[in-house]
């Protein structure tokens, strides 16, 4: 069986941590390394245009039920710069941004994912390892922004308590198969 479980969670458990919050995506359209590609990618003046959907001043698309995204020219690099650099908020009661619906289920996710591995090690047999390793790996489908990772994380809930029952479960099951010298 090898090391599957310990892949799964070392994979798992940092896109967990990872997430792509509003300092993220400031750092990473501000970078050096962005800017160099851009060059690479284009000859010549080039304008950027950014389509972002800023949650704090973003109105829902009835039909989409997405927020919708706004044109911003270059200008807002400056501001986006500035943002960055505030990613040291993040987590605290200063983090405007952590008040979200998208952030509290980031933060849910982490504690959700750590009880889950938690559980796993707690009910690890041979018996169990294949439900574990798909418990471990079930977080990477959840994906996606706003709405769409609501949705990745409503439709994973199923087979995330059918998992972890079956990993609960089938370990007190062995467990009393074994005290009865089955």
């Amino acid at each position: 069986k090898g090391n599957r479980l310990t892949m799964a969670v070392a994979e798992n458990y940092s896109k967990v941590l990872a997430y792509k919050d509003e300092y993220e995506v400031a750092r990473q359209l501000t970078s050096e390394k962005f800017q160099q590609q851009l060059e690479a990618q284009f000859e010549g003046e080039f304008e950027l245009e950014f389509n972002l959907a800023p949650p704090l001043i973003s109105k829902i698309n009835p039909a989409t039920g997405r927020p919708r995204k706004r044109k911003f020219s270059s200008k807002m690099l400056p501001m986006l710069q500035k943002l960055a650099k505030m990613r040291n908020l993040r987590g605290t009661p200063l983090d405007i941004f952590g008040y979200s619906a998208d952030r509290r289920l980031e933060r849910r996710l982490i504690s959700e994912y750590e009880s889950d591995i938690n559980t796993i090690l707690s009910n690890l047999s041979s018996v169990t390892y294949d439900d574990a390793c798909a418990l471990a790996a079930l977080a990477g489908s959840i994906r996606g922004y706003g709405p769409v990772k609501d949705a990745a994380y409503e439709k994973a809930q199923p087979q995330r308590q059918d998992l972890l029952s079956r990993v609960t479960q089938t370990s007190h099951n062995t467990s009393n198969l074994q005290e009865v010298g089955v």
